[in-house]
Order: C-alpha cells, then structure tokens, then sequence
C-alpha cells in the first residue's frame, strides 16, 4: 500500500467545492480544504505507485478549479 500527500492550488474561491468533489474519489481518505500556499491538503492510498499516479492524473487533476497539484508520497524510515 502506498500513501500520499496531495498539496492542492485552486482557483480563487474554489477551494471548498474542490476539497468536497475530491472527497469523493475511491482511493482518498480525506480532503481538507486550508490557508497557506496551497488550498487544499489531500490523503491518498493506492496499492501501489502506479496506481497513485493514475489516480492523481486521471482523477485528482481532472477536477474543475484545480491549478496546480504536487504529489508526496509517504515513506518509512523505520
């Protein structure tokens, strides 16, 4: 199982209605929307990076009012 951070940009005033649509996509665990450089903090698993980066690509950066997206992949060090 792989797990991600997604850091969102949005359209200005998007936000919210950017976080609720991705909350719905299979794989995401949690959409928030926040202040700060990015508007909206995403969790995601995938089973693997392939298909992290399918649901990033194909579903994530598909959604109406998203600018930019920058994917972090979880790691563990112990």
């Amino acid at each position: 199982m792989v797990q991600a951070y997604i850091l969102i940009q949005t359209e200005v005033g998007r936000a919210e209605a950017v976080a609720r649509a991705i909350a719905e996509l299979p794989g995401i665990t949690a959409a928030e929307d926040v202040t700060g450089p990015y508007d909206v903090i995403v969790r995601a698993e995938a089973a693997d990076v392939d298909e992290l980066g399918r649901l990033v690509v194909a579903q994530v950066q598909r959604v109406e009012g998203i600018t930019r997206t920058l994917t972090c992949p979880v790691v563990h060090l112990a």
